[in-house]
């Protein structure tokens, strides 16, 4: 446990002196070198609360193949009395480096994303987007940090924009994670997100809740989420 703390206190620290200047497993935006088990699937859905509108998220993936894991979901959002879907998803994943071998993964995950709302001459594709998942495992796999790299094109803007995540999970007791993260995947400020996963049935059903804002920011960037997370047996043939 006294390196879980270590890693607690360095995480936390590594955040706070981010300078100003991408999605994993519930609640970390930073995604990690994992798929879903070959021929299962997974289901992730959660609230997240903003300043002035409320989003409801479902992402379901599968991995048909063994290593590409298809991500289809979105969001419908309420803001000022009216609900409407406000993103769509499409992603495929795979791993060149499974984390269970050697403490190192890594792999490519690629998609785009549709804002309704915002897209209106564009459509479809909507904003294509790329990059490398990276996690290694410390402290005898109590500490698993991620790194994401990549760069995703605003087709709106007609411009392509960096982006990247850093995030970690580090185990509190056998079925509690505390998840710090920060990442850059919009225009402005780096975000930051705290927060705590819990496992209700160990690699079955899992909960999770954060609060998370702007770097350097006031109140009317924060939000808070509550996620759920369940993943079945391989069912797919």
């Amino acid at each position: 446990m006294k390196a879980a703390r270590a890693a607690i206190a360095f995480t936390v620290l590594a955040a706070c002196v981010v300078p100003p200047s991408a999605r994993g497993a519930r609640p970390m935006v930073t995604d990690d070198a994992r798929i879903v088990d070959a021929r299962a699937c997974q289901l992730e859905t959660w609230t997240r609360r903003n300043n002035e509108s409320t989003e409801y998220w479902a992402l379901p993936a599968c991995n048909p193949s063994g290593n590409l894991e298809i991500t289809v979901g979105g969001a419908r959002t309420n803001e000022a009395g009216e609900t409407r879907t406000t993103d769509e998803l499409v992603q495929a994943k795979t791993i060149f480096r499974n984390l269970e071998e050697g403490g190192l993964g890594i792999g490519l995950a690629a998609g785009t994303i549709r804002h309704p709302h915002r897209e209106q001459k564009t459509g479809w594709p909507g904003d294509p987007y790329a990059y490398v998942p990276i996690s290694a495992a410390f402290a005898e796999g109590n500490w698993v940090s991620h790194v994401n790299v990549g760069a995703s094109r605003r087709s709106d803007e007609g411009r392509t924009v960096a982006t990247w995540g850093w995030g970690n999970e580090v185990r509190l007791r056998p079925d509690l994670f505390f998840i710090p993260e920060v990442f850059h995947s919009d225009p402005g400020r780096p975000s930051y997100q705290v927060g705590l996963r819990y496992w209700i049935v160990k690699d079955v059903l899992q909960v999770d809740a954060t609060y998370g804002n702007k770097l350097v920011s006031d109140a009317n960037a924060r939000w808070f989420s509550i996620g759920l997370r369940i993943l079945t047996p391989p069912l797919l043939r």
